[in-house]
């Protein structure tokens, strides 16, 4: 049985302008679009020694732009995809300037709350733009195998998702997050409602907690245990703990499916011993083949960059042929952000206290 673990790539990728030069476009949206073969025109940052930088390192970089109008003009003689790379309190105001009609990645999340997610959506229903946004885990090879796996079967009826993170997270790496209401949930576990949104779709009910570490005080909550309930006894739980520096022996970072007929066990590896990762890994059970144990299946990538080539991908696709489906565009992103908010709800009036109950 052959898994695949890359999605269909179109034979004449439109080029890309990006617009950021941080250090996620140099670790991960760069080494992408390289092994994807994709061409990128060009890069504008604001920064213009980073853009610089980054294009001694990736030849795919053809220039760099002087200002964010260079970057438009140039759009206005190609049909480009606009990958923007920026905080997402810059997402409003960034694509009020694109041309209408354009096509757009932007960074996650959409927006810092649901009321931006909801603006952003309106700016681009206004100005027709085609907009995804780079909800990228359930790109990763691991996890399009998975999907696979789901469709052919081998799993039965899905029942129980469980995605563990128990780690220590070097925050300081990311400055702008202090100065944030909402930081564990918003910036990280987002990733992982998306996913389960993926496979699932959107809950019945989600209950949350999320809390700050007592180590961590000068940030926002860092650690979350979260519940998605679903039709006919199935549930998604998500439990992370960004403070765990206690050594890497007992650390964990895992997604584990359970259905009728069998398992899947997924080591996400990125986020052990962050930022130099460990190689993840992919294990599957089927009951009607007990004798084989836990099969191994080698892996022909992971999260940081593979994943990202998937993103903007499907985008690429979606703009050569409209029938072809875009699961991280805009709308679907926004039930994604409507579940954040609903955590974040969840957690500031769930839950009753002690003394309540006589």
């Amino acid at each position: 049985m052959t898994i695949k673990q890359t999605i269909d790539l179109p034979s004449k990728p439109l080029p890309i302008i990006i617009i950021g030069a941080g250090g996620i476009v140099k670790d991960a949206h760069l080494p992408a679009y390289q092994i994807a073969g994709f061409r990128v025109l060009g890069i504008y940052d604001i920064d213009k020694e980073k853009a610089i930088s980054l294009k001694s390192a990736f030849p795919i970089v053809e220039k760099i732009y002087n200002s964010f109008e260079d970057a438009i003009s140039e759009s206005m003689t190609h049909q480009v995809i606009f990958d923007l790379a920026l905080p997402a309190a810059f997402h409003i105001e960034t694509l009020k300037k694109l041309p209408n009609h354009s096509v757009v990645l932007l960074q996650k999340p959409m927006g810092e709350t649901l009321a931006e997610a909801k603006q952003i959506k309106t700016i681009c229903n206004e100005k027709e733009l085609t907009a995804a946004v780079n909800f990228q885990l359930q790109f990763a090879p691991y996890m399009i195998a998975a999907k696979q796996l789901i469709n052919d079967g081998l799993l039965g009826d899905v029942y129980d998702m469980e995605l563990m993170v128990n780690v220590n997270t070097p925050w300081h790496l990311w400055d702008f997050l202090f100065d944030l209401p909402r930081v564990e949930i918003l910036y990280h576990s987002i990733h992982y409602f998306d996913l389960i949104r993926g496979f699932l779709g959107n809950p019945e009910k989600i209950y949350a907690s999320t809390r700050k570490h007592p180590k961590m005080l000068d940030l926002a909550s860092t650690r979350t245990t979260a519940i998605l309930d679903y039709p006919n006894h199935v549930q998604a739980r998500i439990i992370t703990n960004h403070g765990h520096n206690f050594g890497l022996k007992h650390q964990a970072s895992y997604f584990k499916i359970e259905g009728s007929k069998g398992a899947i066990h997924i080591r996400i590896g990125v986020s052990l011993d962050y930022p130099n990762g460990m190689p993840p890994t992919f294990e599957y059970y089927n009951l009607e083949a007990p004798e084989k144990g836990w099969q191994n299946l080698k892996l022909e990538g992971k999260w940081f960059p593979h994943a990202f080539i998937g993103s903007m991908g499907v985008l690429q696709k979606h703009c050569i042929d409209k029938s072809s489906p875009l699961p991280n565009s805009v709308e679907e992103a926004l039930d994604t952000m409507k579940i954040v908010e609903a955590a974040y709800k969840s957690s500031d009036s769930g839950g009753l206290t002690f003394n309540s109950i006589e």
